[in-house]
């Protein structure tokens, strides 16, 4: 019996497809407007088989190269522009951020996955203005140093996890992360090993890099299939999105359920999540419903990044280290000259250019986002070209950074390049961009420097990082290779993290760390 019904479902979703092209080809013919150039797609289908599914920023740069800075595709009817400049972002993310500021639906992430929590995945509008208002009056740049404290203290646990156990660094930089944002966010100390809070953010991250990369699944491209009840066969991509879903729930209740049980007691601990209940109206008030909601979305947003792109952006330290040793002793000269015989602390940071622009390099290196989508609301004519309302345009950040117009030598690990006479250079191009575009600027870089800063400084000044020897007691040459995904990470490496001597070996495991 259900053949026929699928005869049927696959006949309307094949008409429909052929009038949304064909309704999308009469409205470029009668603006006498092409669609930017791109590969030369198939019937109904489109560019399916063009569409790259793993390390894409990869694919288009090799594109840019032979269509121009703007490529087109179509896969299903559904638009696809990808950016491959700063001046296309900028002409249309920045001039014409009224129509370019939407997100893609998201089918998968944010209706079956339960990503809405997070506006950075919401579509444009006025829920998201509220949800991105009540995170920037905690998370803006006048009010980000109010937790420089804690991340300090966090970074000085980070340092002597480090000296205890080195092998498990790539573990420790996760577990120092998740300890800055739950305390932050809840007043939560998390437990040494095994965290609940800080396993629910990995989970959740592992499942939206798989499902955050366009194309990934036919479910974005024909939305109708969400439908489809989950024991159907073939149907595992919907139990494999139930069970982030469930995760994605514990994110936005454990935490913030635990700090409104705290506050009844009388035993809270001070927090972001705390301050957001108590100035949340009265329980029979007409707007508590949404406010408590946005509440509890603020929280779980800056919880959820306890595995983003800051944690990817100090694996890439740690691995640059090991490739580049003449960098870690420049940063390192840099901070004995500085900082001398103790910890660097947030003062020293105007002080420490070399660090500064070993960060940038690291940011610009290897983006934790190399490709960052957004949509267009309406129809647009732009530069001679037709963009449909609903193409999802790409600024593919990776290609911006690895410009070697902009960069020399831009795949090479370079901090000298934002350097000129042992200042920042404005003139070289600032990597800010990896955090995204116009109104969809990311809004927790401000703390994501924060972090790297103090965590990037302190590791220089303790220790040595050098590649792993092999069994012929010779350094094993590491190749920087990363995942693919929404979030790109480096792939498991190893890495010998040695104190750069006994006064910060004891140091360290001392009580007083820095000034």
């Amino acid at each position: 019996m259900a053949s026929p019904l699928w005869l049927y479902a696959l006949a309307l979703i094949v008409s429909g497809l052929v009038w949304l092209r064909t309704s999308k080809r009469v409205a470029s013919r009668r603006r006498r407007l092409l669609y930017p150039p791109g590969p030369k797609g198939y019937p109904l289908i489109g560019n399916l088989l063009h569409l790259p599914l793993k390390h894409a920023w990869l694919v288009y740069d090799e594109w840019f190269k032979i269509y121009g800075d703007m490529v087109y595709l179509e896969v299903f009817g559904q638009s696809f522009l990808v950016l491959g400049t700063p001046e296309r972002a900028q002409d249309l993310f920045e001039k014409r951020s009224a129509i370019y500021s939407d997100r893609p639906e998201f089918v998968m992430l944010n209706e079956m996955m339960g990503w809405d929590f997070n506006f950075a995945l919401m579509r444009y509008g006025p829920w998201w203005r509220r949800n991105r208002r009540m995170f920037h009056q905690y998370f803006n740049m006048n009010e980000v140093h109010k937790y420089d404290d804690i991340q300090r203290a966090e970074t000085h646990v980070f340092l002597q996890r480090l000296l205890d156990s080195p092998e498990e660094f790539i573990h420790h930089i996760r577990h120092a992360i998740g300890a800055v944002v739950l305390k932050i966010t809840y007043g939560i100390s998390v437990q040494e090993e095994n965290d609940p809070y800080i396993h629910n953010a990995e989970e959740a991250f592992i499942g939206a890099t798989e499902a955050g990369v366009p194309g990934r699944f036919l479910v974005e491209l024909i939305p109708a299939m969400k439908k489809i009840p989950s024991w159907f066969p073939g149907t595992g991509w919907r139990r494999w999105a139930e069970y982030y879903y469930s995760v994605n729930q514990r994110i936005i209740y454990m935490p913030f359920e635990y700090v409104r049980g705290t506050l009844e007691k009388g035993t809270e601990v001070p927090s972001v999540a705390a301050s957001l209940i108590e100035r949340l109206p009265a329980e029979n008030a007409p707007n508590w419903a949404e406010e408590e909601k946005i509440a509890k979305n603020t929280a779980a947003v800056v919880y959820s990044s306890a595995s983003d792109t800051t944690v990817s952006t100090i694996q890439t330290f740690f691995l640059a280290m090991c490739l580049y040793p003449e960098v870690q002793n420049k940063a390192q000269e840099e901070l004995d000259r500085v900082v001398g015989g103790r910890l660097p602390g947030f003062s020293d940071r105007d002080s420490l250019p070399y660090v500064n622009a070993v960060i940038k390099e690291c940011v610009r290196w290897q983006p934790a986002v190399p490709l960052i989508p957004h949509t267009s609301s309406e129809d647009d004519e732009y530069d001679g070209y037709f963009i449909p309302k609903g193409t999802m345009v790409i600024g593919s950040a990776w290609s911006m950074l690895h410009d070697p117009q902009a960069y020399i030598e831009p795949h090479q690990y370079m901090p000298e390049r934002f350097l000129k006479d042992g200042r920042m250079d404005s003139n070289v191009r600032d990597p800010e961009l990896a955090f995204g575009f116009g109104r969809r600027t990311c809004a927790g870089r401000h703390l994501s420097n924060h972090s790297l800063f103090i965590i990037v400084a302190s590791v220089l000044a303790a220790f040595d990082i050098k590649p792993p020897l092999g069994e012929d007691g010779k350094p094993v040459e590491l190749k920087p290779r990363y995942s693919s995904g929404l979030l790109s990470y480096p792939e498991p490496f190893e890495a010998r993290i040695v104190p750069r001597s006994e006064k910060v070996e004891t140091m360290l495991r001392g009580s007083e760390l820095a000034d």
